[in-house]
Protein backbone atom coordinates (compact mmCIF):
# COMPACT_ATOMS: atom_id res chain seq x y z
CA UNK A 1 0.00 0.00 0.00
CA UNK A 2 1.20 3.41 -1.38
CA UNK A 3 0.01 7.35 -0.51
CA UNK A 4 -1.01 7.61 -3.53
CA UNK A 5 -4.43 9.67 -4.16
CA UNK A 6 -3.85 10.07 0.19
CA UNK A 7 -1.89 13.13 0.15
CA UNK A 8 -4.03 14.10 3.45
CA UNK A 9 -3.15 11.02 5.34
CA UNK A 10 0.20 11.14 4.38
CA UNK A 11 0.58 14.65 6.16
CA UNK A 12 -1.93 14.29 8.51
CA UNK A 13 0.63 11.30 9.74
CA UNK A 14 3.76 12.86 9.06
CA UNK A 15 2.18 16.50 10.87
CA UNK A 16 1.20 14.11 13.99
CA UNK A 17 4.31 12.18 14.28
CA UNK A 18 6.45 15.49 14.00
CA UNK A 19 4.32 17.04 16.94
CA UNK A 20 4.52 14.10 19.34
CA UNK A 21 8.18 13.50 18.74
CA UNK A 22 8.56 17.15 19.49
CA UNK A 23 6.64 17.59 22.57
CA UNK A 24 8.36 14.94 23.68
CA UNK A 25 11.66 16.21 23.07
CA UNK A 26 10.95 19.52 24.75
CA UNK A 27 8.91 17.74 27.95
CA UNK A 28 6.53 20.00 27.27
CA UNK A 29 3.53 16.82 27.79
CA UNK A 30 2.09 18.58 30.71
CA UNK A 31 0.59 21.59 28.86
CA UNK A 32 -1.55 18.88 26.10
CA UNK A 33 -2.86 16.88 29.22
CA UNK A 34 -6.54 17.78 29.78
CA UNK A 35 -8.34 17.65 33.26
CA UNK A 36 -11.35 19.10 34.44
CA UNK A 37 -10.35 19.61 38.10
CA UNK A 38 -8.09 22.06 37.88
CA UNK A 39 -7.56 23.08 34.52
CA UNK A 40 -10.89 23.70 33.45
CA UNK A 41 -12.80 24.45 36.37
CA UNK A 42 -9.82 26.20 38.24
CA UNK A 43 -7.81 27.56 35.96
CA UNK A 44 -9.93 27.70 32.56
CA UNK A 45 -7.37 26.96 30.44
CA UNK A 46 -10.07 26.43 28.06
CA UNK A 47 -7.18 26.33 25.32
CA UNK A 48 -6.16 22.71 26.57
CA UNK A 49 -9.27 21.10 24.70
CA UNK A 50 -8.04 21.87 21.62
CA UNK A 51 -4.47 21.41 22.43
CA UNK A 52 -4.73 18.53 23.88
CA UNK A 53 -6.09 17.07 20.04
CA UNK A 54 -2.37 17.72 18.66
CA UNK A 55 0.14 15.23 19.58
CA UNK A 56 0.63 12.25 21.70
CA UNK A 57 2.11 11.92 25.11
CA UNK A 58 3.89 8.24 24.73
CA UNK A 59 5.13 6.36 21.75
CA UNK A 60 3.05 3.46 22.36
CA UNK A 61 -0.40 5.44 21.17
CA UNK A 62 1.91 6.99 18.42
CA UNK A 63 2.97 4.03 17.23
CA UNK A 64 -0.58 2.20 17.48
CA UNK A 65 -2.33 5.19 15.98
CA UNK A 66 -0.06 5.58 13.13
CA UNK A 67 -0.59 1.46 12.26
CA UNK A 68 -4.51 1.80 12.09
CA UNK A 69 -3.97 5.39 9.82
CA UNK A 70 -1.89 3.46 7.73
CA UNK A 71 -3.63 0.93 7.25
CA UNK A 72 -7.39 2.68 7.72
CA UNK A 73 -7.07 6.12 6.25
CA UNK A 74 -5.83 5.82 3.11
CA UNK A 75 -8.89 3.87 2.18
CA UNK A 76 -11.35 5.87 3.76
CA UNK A 77 -9.33 9.14 2.11
CA UNK A 78 -9.51 7.39 -1.74
CA UNK A 79 -13.09 6.67 -0.90
CA UNK A 80 -14.30 10.42 0.39
CA UNK A 81 -11.56 11.94 -2.34
CA UNK A 82 -9.15 14.78 -0.71
CA UNK A 83 -11.13 17.27 -0.15
CA UNK A 84 -14.10 15.73 1.46
CA UNK A 85 -11.20 13.66 3.86
CA UNK A 86 -9.54 16.87 4.74
CA UNK A 87 -13.58 18.45 5.66
CA UNK A 88 -14.32 15.49 7.54
CA UNK A 89 -11.49 15.80 9.64
CA UNK A 90 -11.60 19.33 10.36
CA UNK A 91 -15.46 18.73 11.35
CA UNK A 92 -14.69 15.65 13.24
CA UNK A 93 -12.11 17.31 15.19
CA UNK A 94 -14.41 20.04 16.29
CA UNK A 95 -17.13 17.80 17.36
CA UNK A 96 -15.17 15.47 19.73
CA UNK A 97 -13.83 18.27 21.12
CA UNK A 98 -17.24 19.22 21.89
CA UNK A 99 -18.26 15.94 23.39
CA UNK A 100 -15.38 15.69 25.33
CA UNK A 101 -16.29 19.30 27.02
CA UNK A 102 -19.59 18.10 27.69
CA UNK A 103 -18.55 14.34 28.94
CA UNK A 104 -16.05 15.97 31.14
CA UNK A 105 -19.20 18.13 32.50
CA UNK A 106 -21.47 14.87 32.88
CA UNK A 107 -19.45 12.20 34.08
CA UNK A 108 -16.35 14.13 35.79
CA UNK A 109 -18.56 12.77 39.20
CA UNK A 110 -18.14 8.87 38.20
CA UNK A 111 -14.35 9.06 38.02
CA UNK A 112 -13.94 10.56 34.25
CA UNK A 113 -11.82 13.37 35.22
CA UNK A 114 -9.06 13.49 32.40
CA UNK A 115 -8.55 12.42 28.74
CA UNK A 116 -5.99 11.09 27.05
CA UNK A 117 -3.66 13.35 24.92
CA UNK A 118 -3.32 12.75 21.70
CA UNK A 119 -6.15 12.89 18.53
CA UNK A 120 -7.92 9.18 19.28
CA UNK A 121 -11.76 10.54 18.92
CA UNK A 122 -10.19 11.10 15.07
CA UNK A 123 -8.48 7.33 15.00
CA UNK A 124 -11.66 5.88 16.16
CA UNK A 125 -13.87 7.87 14.05
CA UNK A 126 -11.61 7.39 11.07
CA UNK A 127 -11.88 3.85 11.88
CA UNK A 128 -15.60 4.06 12.21
CA UNK A 129 -15.83 5.08 8.58
CA UNK A 130 -13.91 2.76 7.27
CA UNK A 131 -15.81 -0.49 8.92
CA UNK A 132 -18.79 1.14 7.46
CA UNK A 133 -17.55 1.78 4.06
CA UNK A 134 -14.97 -0.89 3.43
CA UNK A 135 -15.95 -4.37 2.79
CA UNK A 136 -13.58 -7.09 4.26
CA UNK A 137 -11.08 -8.74 2.24
CA UNK A 138 -11.13 -11.83 3.45
CA UNK A 139 -12.47 -14.10 6.48
CA UNK A 140 -11.65 -17.25 8.77
CA UNK A 141 -12.51 -18.96 11.51
CA UNK A 142 -10.97 -19.80 14.46
CA UNK A 143 -12.26 -22.71 16.96
CA UNK A 144 -15.74 -21.86 15.34
CA UNK A 145 -15.59 -17.85 15.89
CA UNK A 146 -15.46 -15.73 12.68
CA UNK A 147 -12.68 -13.57 11.79
CA UNK A 148 -12.02 -10.77 8.95
CA UNK A 149 -8.86 -9.16 8.19
CA UNK A 150 -10.04 -6.53 10.04
CA UNK A 151 -9.60 -8.00 13.22
CA UNK A 152 -6.37 -7.43 13.45
CA UNK A 153 -6.37 -3.18 12.95
CA UNK A 154 -9.66 -3.86 15.64
CA UNK A 155 -7.54 -5.65 18.40
CA UNK A 156 -4.71 -2.93 17.74
CA UNK A 157 -7.70 -0.52 18.80
CA UNK A 158 -8.48 -2.52 21.13
CA UNK A 159 -5.36 -2.22 22.76
CA UNK A 160 -5.56 1.78 21.88
CA UNK A 161 -9.05 1.99 23.77
CA UNK A 162 -7.63 -0.02 26.99
CA UNK A 163 -4.06 1.73 27.53
CA UNK A 164 -4.93 4.64 30.06
CA UNK A 165 -8.71 4.12 31.54
CA UNK A 166 -10.60 5.51 31.98
CA UNK A 167 -9.68 8.16 29.82
CA UNK A 168 -8.86 6.44 26.91
CA UNK A 169 -11.86 4.63 26.80
CA UNK A 170 -14.05 7.96 27.04
CA UNK A 171 -11.98 8.74 24.00
CA UNK A 172 -12.84 6.02 22.13
CA UNK A 173 -16.37 6.05 22.66
CA UNK A 174 -16.52 10.06 21.66
CA UNK A 175 -15.04 9.45 18.65
CA UNK A 176 -17.06 6.45 17.44
CA UNK A 177 -19.70 8.86 18.34
CA UNK A 178 -18.79 11.03 16.19
CA UNK A 179 -18.47 8.59 13.35
CA UNK A 180 -21.75 7.89 13.79
CA UNK A 181 -23.16 11.78 14.00
CA UNK A 182 -20.64 12.83 10.69
CA UNK A 183 -22.43 9.42 8.82
CA UNK A 184 -25.88 10.15 9.70
CA UNK A 185 -25.64 13.00 8.89
CA UNK A 186 -27.70 14.39 11.74
CA UNK A 187 -27.16 17.53 12.21
CA UNK A 188 -26.17 18.58 8.50
CA UNK A 189 -22.47 18.16 8.87
CA UNK A 190 -21.25 16.12 5.66
CA UNK A 191 -21.52 18.78 3.03
CA UNK A 192 -19.06 21.08 4.62
CA UNK A 193 -16.20 21.34 2.44
CA UNK A 194 -13.23 23.46 3.34
CA UNK A 195 -12.78 26.71 1.56
CA UNK A 196 -10.58 27.31 -1.94
CA UNK A 197 -8.31 29.94 -0.07
CA UNK A 198 -7.39 26.98 2.25
CA UNK A 199 -7.02 24.53 -0.39
CA UNK A 200 -5.09 26.84 -2.60
CA UNK A 201 -2.68 27.79 0.44
CA UNK A 202 -2.39 23.82 1.00
CA UNK A 203 -1.63 23.05 -2.60
CA UNK A 204 1.00 25.87 -3.02
CA UNK A 205 3.13 25.33 0.64
CA UNK A 206 2.15 22.27 2.09
CA UNK A 207 1.87 19.53 -0.94
CA UNK A 208 5.20 20.67 -2.25
CA UNK A 209 6.81 19.30 1.05
CA UNK A 210 5.05 15.99 0.97
CA UNK A 211 7.16 14.73 -1.85
CA UNK A 212 5.91 11.97 -4.42
CA UNK A 213 2.84 9.86 -3.40
CA UNK A 214 3.21 7.18 -6.23
CA UNK A 215 3.95 3.74 -5.25
CA UNK A 216 7.30 2.47 -5.41
CA UNK A 217 7.94 1.02 -9.00
CA UNK A 218 8.71 -3.47 -8.64
CA UNK A 219 9.93 -5.52 -11.24
CA UNK A 220 8.11 -8.68 -12.24
CA UNK A 221 11.67 -10.61 -12.76
CA UNK A 222 14.00 -12.42 -10.41
CA UNK A 223 17.63 -12.31 -11.69
CA UNK A 224 20.38 -14.38 -9.76
CA UNK A 225 23.55 -12.25 -8.16
CA UNK A 226 25.39 -11.05 -11.72
CA UNK A 227 28.91 -12.48 -9.44
CA UNK A 228 27.61 -16.08 -9.60
CA UNK A 229 26.97 -16.02 -13.56
CA UNK A 230 30.48 -16.12 -14.31
CA UNK A 231 29.85 -13.52 -17.12
CA UNK A 232 30.14 -10.19 -15.61
CA UNK A 233 28.77 -6.99 -16.01
CA UNK A 234 27.54 -7.38 -19.79
CA UNK A 235 24.74 -10.14 -18.44
CA UNK A 236 23.92 -8.06 -16.01
CA UNK A 237 22.90 -4.77 -18.54
CA UNK A 238 21.38 -7.18 -20.62
CA UNK A 239 19.07 -8.19 -17.85
CA UNK A 240 18.03 -4.53 -16.89
CA UNK A 241 17.64 -3.95 -20.00
CA UNK A 242 14.65 -6.72 -20.20
CA UNK A 243 13.45 -5.77 -16.93
CA UNK A 244 9.92 -5.58 -17.19
CA UNK A 245 8.66 -3.23 -14.92
CA UNK A 246 4.99 -3.80 -13.23
CA UNK A 247 2.93 -0.38 -12.58
CA UNK A 248 -0.90 0.20 -11.95
CA UNK A 249 -1.15 2.07 -15.19
CA UNK A 250 -2.41 0.84 -18.16
CA UNK A 251 0.31 0.36 -20.87
CA UNK A 252 0.12 2.33 -24.30
CA UNK A 253 0.22 0.70 -27.60
CA UNK A 254 3.01 0.93 -28.53
CA UNK A 255 4.66 0.22 -25.22
CA UNK A 256 3.01 -3.62 -25.72
CA UNK A 257 3.83 -3.86 -28.99
CA UNK A 258 7.52 -3.75 -28.24
CA UNK A 259 7.23 -5.89 -25.21
CA UNK A 260 5.50 -8.33 -27.38
CA UNK A 261 8.52 -8.01 -30.15
CA UNK A 262 11.07 -8.42 -26.99
CA UNK A 263 9.60 -11.86 -25.81
CA UNK A 264 9.20 -13.25 -29.44
CA UNK A 265 12.57 -12.32 -30.21
CA UNK A 266 13.89 -13.28 -26.71
CA UNK A 267 12.04 -16.61 -27.18
CA UNK A 268 12.99 -17.60 -30.47
CA UNK A 269 16.83 -17.10 -29.85
CA UNK A 270 16.26 -19.36 -27.13
CA UNK A 271 14.62 -22.06 -28.96
CA UNK A 272 17.15 -21.52 -32.08
CA UNK A 273 20.24 -22.39 -29.08
CA UNK A 274 18.17 -25.69 -28.22
CA UNK A 275 17.37 -26.70 -31.76
CA UNK A 276 21.65 -26.38 -32.24
CA UNK A 277 22.41 -28.37 -29.66
CA UNK A 278 19.53 -31.29 -30.96
CA UNK A 279 20.54 -31.09 -34.00
CA UNK A 280 24.50 -31.79 -32.88
CA UNK A 281 23.67 -35.00 -31.00
CA UNK A 282 21.31 -36.12 -33.55
CA UNK A 283 23.95 -35.42 -36.26
CA UNK A 284 21.42 -33.28 -38.37
CA UNK A 285 23.05 -30.53 -40.53
CA UNK A 286 20.39 -28.32 -41.56
CA UNK A 287 17.54 -27.35 -39.20
CA UNK A 288 15.13 -27.81 -42.66
CA UNK A 289 15.62 -31.11 -42.87
CA UNK A 290 14.84 -31.74 -39.04
CA UNK A 291 11.07 -31.63 -39.72
CA UNK A 292 10.54 -27.61 -38.90
CA UNK A 293 7.77 -26.23 -40.08
CA UNK A 294 8.20 -23.79 -42.54
CA UNK A 295 5.56 -20.81 -42.45
CA UNK A 296 3.55 -19.71 -45.38
CA UNK A 297 3.53 -16.17 -46.77
CA UNK A 298 0.48 -15.54 -45.70
CA UNK A 299 0.63 -16.12 -42.38
CA UNK A 300 3.62 -14.26 -42.01
CA UNK A 301 2.66 -11.07 -43.86
CA UNK A 302 -0.70 -11.69 -41.55
CA UNK A 303 1.37 -11.49 -38.44
CA UNK A 304 3.56 -8.54 -40.10
CA UNK A 305 0.47 -6.41 -40.32
CA UNK A 306 -0.75 -7.42 -37.05
CA UNK A 307 2.34 -6.42 -35.03
CA UNK A 308 4.30 -3.81 -37.37
CA UNK A 309 7.35 -3.50 -34.77
CA UNK A 310 7.85 -6.88 -34.67
CA UNK A 311 11.29 -7.91 -37.18
CA UNK A 312 10.01 -10.38 -39.91
CA UNK A 313 13.06 -12.75 -38.48
CA UNK A 314 10.88 -12.96 -35.16
CA UNK A 315 7.68 -13.22 -36.49
CA UNK A 316 8.98 -16.17 -38.32
CA UNK A 317 10.72 -17.87 -35.59
CA UNK A 318 7.15 -17.83 -33.73
CA UNK A 319 5.84 -19.48 -36.45
CA UNK A 320 7.98 -22.32 -36.72
CA UNK A 321 7.66 -22.91 -32.92
CA UNK A 322 4.01 -23.60 -33.49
Amino acid sequence: MSFEYASVSKGFMIGLALTSIVVGVFDVKHYFHLQLVPHLSKYHQYWRLALHNIAFANSSDLFLAELILFQNGIQVERCFGSLKFASFILVSTLLSTLLQFISLLLFHRVGLNHLSSGPLTLVFSILYQHSRIVPPTYKFRVFGVAFSNKSFMYTLALQLAVARLPGSGAAALIGILTGQIYRSDLINIKSYRLGPTIINISMHFLHPLLGSNRPPRRSNRAFPDPSRRGIGSRQANTASQNDEVVTTARPSVGNTNSRIGATVAAGSSGTSVVRDWVQGLTGRGDGTTAGVRIPSDNEISELTNMFPDISREAVIGALQRR
